[in-house]
């Protein structure tokens, strides 16, 4: 199957530049893995927010068919690492859309925002007053970090700075969907599920991994992982390589120290992606450039290979501090060096045999092959922290409904474990055509997979409030 000529179109439309400032603090990347073992495990994260966490609701506005009520609660990752967050994203707000009547039970469907979506209307208008019009279902929506209310006064709309702010926008959705989930459950909502729209939708099943129940999930226009966002899609051209290939040739510690944190896919994908650096030639045939266009593509991607999931990613540990903070690091210290436990999954080639190498400063940023190993590195820190094989299964896969378009140049899903064979049960919807047409034209088709999601767990736990 092809890609979309309207995701590559519209793609060169977009001007502005991704991770201008860096990989991020390599301490923070080092903590950011200690911290994916434990959130990876559900088990293990049953602590980390309380049962009570507090969540407030500050105005409400009457609507002909609903009321939109807006809150907001400190986010939990402030807690477990303090410091880590911008201060603008420290507080977490929400629009809670209800229906005036319900027309069964008291659905409430979570609604995780996609890349570019700032504050809550474009949600709120093309999601969530359908759906209480349609279906009487009422939707909360989360403002993502480092967008509309909580983005840094110095960055640029959408363009995150650091590779690690995606990371630390990551962690902070999936445990504020904890927050809300439970906060939703004792307000007496019934039945809850999750949805997303690209970096949405696969937050949306990064947050589902960890709720220790059955829930309805509806990720659409998103996969199994997030790395080839930014190795192989059409999004790879936005990446500022000239600064991540500079950081990574300076500074040994990402390549000496950092790699070998890597483990499970986030190892496997680092030397898939050393190997197909050697051996491919890279989005060029992907996305059917030619000729005139060969050189502009050459000089952001020379890897191909694995898919990606949406443009959102996984989270950050920080500088540690006291209270919370020593709390995290006692967590860090209980975890098992050897990670969750997938014995079950292929781990290849492992951290520990890729090859270091020791060099002059004033050699480093010459080599011919920093370009490949800068990509090799994105391969692996984005698979560390975002591969769902790196993450506890959903309870009930058979209430997740995936919904993709066979075109789609933001997602390629060649070469990568599909959400099948990591999540067996679930299903699999494919529309035609790309990204971009998909999010503009099908979100009646969304919403379908939702009320269908929703009337199965209703069908087969009745009873499970």
């Amino acid at each position: 199957m092809g890609v979309s000529r309207l995701d590559v179109f519209y793609r060169r439309l977009l001007l502005t530049k991704l991770f201008i400032g860096g990989w991020g603090k390599p301490e923070d990347l080092k903590r950011i893995f200690e911290f994916r073992k434990i959130i990876g495990d559900r088990e293990k994260c049953e602590s980390l927010v309380p049962e009570d966490y507090p969540v407030y609701t500050n105005k409400t506005e009457e609507h002909s068919d609903c009321l939109i009520h807006d809150g907001f609660f400190i986010s939990p990752l402030e807690h477990l690492v303090p410091g880590i967050l911008p201060q603008e994203a420290v507080k977490a707000r929400f629009q809670f859309i209800v229906p005036k009547r319900w027309q069964k039970n008291r659905p409430v469907c979570i609604h995780l925002a996609g890349t570019g979506d700032h504050f809550f209307w474009r949600r709120r208008t093309l999601m969530a007053r359908p759906m209480i019009k349609e279906a009487g279902m009422a939707s909360l929506l989360l403002e993502n970090p480092y967008y509309g209310y909580r983005k840094p006064k110095d960055q640029l709309r959408s363009s995150l700075k650091n590779v690690s702010d995606l990371f630390v926008m990551g962690g902070a959705l999936i445990l504020e969907s904890t927050v809300l989930l439970r906060w939703l459950h004792g307000q007496g909502y019934w039945p809850l599920g999750m949805t997303g729209i690209s970096m949405g939708g696969y937050m949306a099943s990064l947050a589902v991994t960890n709720w220790p129940k059955p829930i309805p999930l509806v990720p659409c226009l998103s996969w199994s992982t997030a790395s080839s966002v930014f190795t192989t899609g059409v999004l790879s051209k936005a990446v500022n390589w000239s600064e991540l290939e500079k950081q990574y040739a300076i500074n040994s510690v990402y390549e000496e120290e950092i790699i070998n944190l890597l483990e499970y896919c986030g190892a496997d994908s680092f030397k898939m992606g050393q190997y197909l650096g050697r051996n491919m030639d890279p989005i060029e045939h992907l996305l059917g450039v030619s000729g005139g266009d060969r050189a502009s593509v050459d000089r952001f991607t020379k890897a191909g290979g694995e898919a990606e999931a949406g443009h959102g990613l996984l989270f950050g540990g920080g500088p540690g501090g006291g209270g919370a903070g020593d709390r995290l690091d006692h967590l860090l210290s209980s975890v098992n060096s050897r990670g969750t436990s997938l014995d079950s999954l292929p781990r290849g080639l492992h951290a520990n045999d890729t090859l270091h190498r020791k060099k002059t400063d004033s050699a480093k940023c010459s080599r011919p092959s920093l370009h490949r190993e800068s990509i090799s590195f994105m391969k692996g820190v984005m698979d560390e922290c975002t591969h769902m094989a790196n993450f506890s299964v959903p309870v009930d896969t058979s209430l997740i409904i995936v919904v993709q378009a066979k075109e789609d140049a933001y997602i390629p899903r060649t070469g990568v474990l599909s959400l099948q064979e990591i999540w067996p049960g679930c299903e699999v919807r494919y529309l035609n055509g790309g990204h971009i047409s998909a999010y503009l034209f099908k979100q009646n088709v969304f919403r379908q997979a939702i009320y269908d999601a929703f009337n199965r767990f209703c069908l087969k736990y009745p009873n499970l409030h």
